[in-house]
């Protein structure tokens, strides 16, 4: 069955009736200034009420600590940061930064202070979970993907609100042979449902792949190998070839859109990555072939290590011994990656209403034999450069966003730390 007559999606729903439901869903209020005020006045003032609050960011000084740049590996000691207006306009010793009146002051005597942490795989799927990720260390993230575009509405609150969301790179929807009950998610998905063999071929892909990016999708999120966290699928078991990936990562690429593909067999993961596609997920089980393309490619991989791990902990004993069997190979793929050259980033994979800190990946990386300060890249430099947030996030330094954690203790000693941020700076707001 082909969908290739069907109009293209209509972009007026992103701002309206989509973002309106996922705002719903997810429990924020991103929609508010997206449905539309009822007279001319009033349209103007939630403009300009909007504007102010993308603008929305604190003042800070946090004095004293010890200020780590994953950057250089660089530390400084009795160290400043001063955030103005969300951004940091200085940081280095304390007598080197000139602090205005009046600004709030984060003592961090004691302490170290690092950039805020980046989750380059979670599923935010409610405000609450928003909120719980910001405040166990993730100051940015990367969708997974969500069922109703509910990430696209967190997106959003993180805008208005910063301290309520990470900054969020939305993938909106999954691109995959069985979308379920998401095409319920959007009228544009509806016709998709009358396909019996799914969305596989290249109209149904390109079309799943259009309609994300016009409710406002940011990245586009495929499978090529069933999931390892259901009993009944086999992760190994491949479900799109290499040319339906290909189609999916020219659709994405014809938006400048990039594609994150879960995978798991060598096989899948070579077609993904010859595919074309950005990031890597999860990955298990790749080979040297691959992870010599990634590096020639500057492909990424984002192996989830704290997903695999939890499986390892299951009540299930076919997820348990998968879990078990799993992750020491997938320790091996990343050693394996880092030595080899290949971009690594951090992401949990959280989901289901359970936000695991982006500080557990950062011990497992260090537990696949990672350094300590490369380790802490992942989830710095390494991931805001997948992110495409290099300029932006991973760092404190002057026009970088004030974004922070306070920690108990050395993480260059002991990387476990940063599981347990003492205090967390959102846009120079503490948390």
């Amino acid at each position: 069955m082909c969908v290739e007559a069907t109009p293209p999606p209509s972009s007026r729903l992103t701002r309206r009736g989509v973002l309106a439901g996922a705002a719903a869903l997810a429990g924020t209020m991103a929609a508010t200034t997206a449905t539309g005020p009822a007279t001319a006045a009033t349209a103007s003032a939630t403009t300009a009420s909007a504007a102010d609050a993308r603008r929305s960011g604190g003042s800070l000084l946090i004095r004293g600590g010890s200020l780590l740049d994953p950057a250089t590996g660089a530390v400084v000691e009795d160290a400043a940061v001063l955030i103005v207006d969300g951004t940091v306009r200085a940081a280095g010793p304390q007598g080197s930064v000139t602090v205005p009146r009046g600004v709030e002051v984060l003592e961090a005597h004691g302490r170290w202070i690092l950039p805020g942490l980046i989750d380059a795989h979670i599923h935010l799927s409610t405000a609450a979970e928003a909120r719980d990720a910001v405040r166990k260390g993730a100051t940015s993230a990367r969708s997974g993907s969500t069922s109703f575009y509910q990430d696209i509405a967190v997106r959003e609150l993180a805008r208005h609100s910063p301290a309520l969301a990470p900054r969020l790179t939305a993938a909106g929807v999954f691109v995959t042979p069985d979308l379920g009950d998401t095409v319920l998610a959007d009228p544009d998905l509806t016709p998709l449902a009358r396909l019996k063999e799914g969305v596989r071929s290249a109209e149904a892909l390109r079309r799943v792949v259009e309609v994300n990016l016009a409710r406002g999708a940011d990245v586009i999120k495929t499978r090529v190998n069933e999931r390892a966290g259901l009993p009944e699928q086999d992760p190994l078991a491949q479900v799109y070839s290499h040319e339906q990936l290909s189609e999916i990562v020219a659709a994405a690429r014809r938006h400048g859109k990039g594609v994150l593909c879960h995978s798991y067999s060598e096989q899948g993961c070579h077609d993904a990555v010859t595919a074309g596609i950005r990031s890597l997920e999860h990955g298990a089980f790749v080979g040297e072939r691959t992870l010599g393309e990634m590096r020639r490619r500057g492909t990424f991989f984002t192996p989830t290590l704290t997903a695999i791990a939890g499986l390892a902990e299951s009540a299930d004993p076919v997820l348990a011994e998968r879990g078990r069997t799993y992750l020491p190979v997938l320790k091996r793929a990343v050693l394996a990656a880092y030595e080899l050259g290949v971009p690594l980033a951090a992401g949990t994979d959280s989901s289901g209403g359970t936000v695991r800190p982006i500080g557990r990946e950062v011990e497992l990386m260090r537990a696949a034999g990672l350094p300590a300060l490369a380790a802490i890249r992942t989830a710095t430099t390494g991931a805001a450069r997948l992110l495409g947030l290099e300029r932006t996030a991973g760092r404190l330094a002057r026009g970088f966003t004030g974004d922070a954690i306070l920690v108990d203790g050395d993480p260059l000693t002991d990387v476990t730390v940063l599981k347990q941020p003492a205090r967390v700076v959102r846009a120079g707001i503490a948390l």
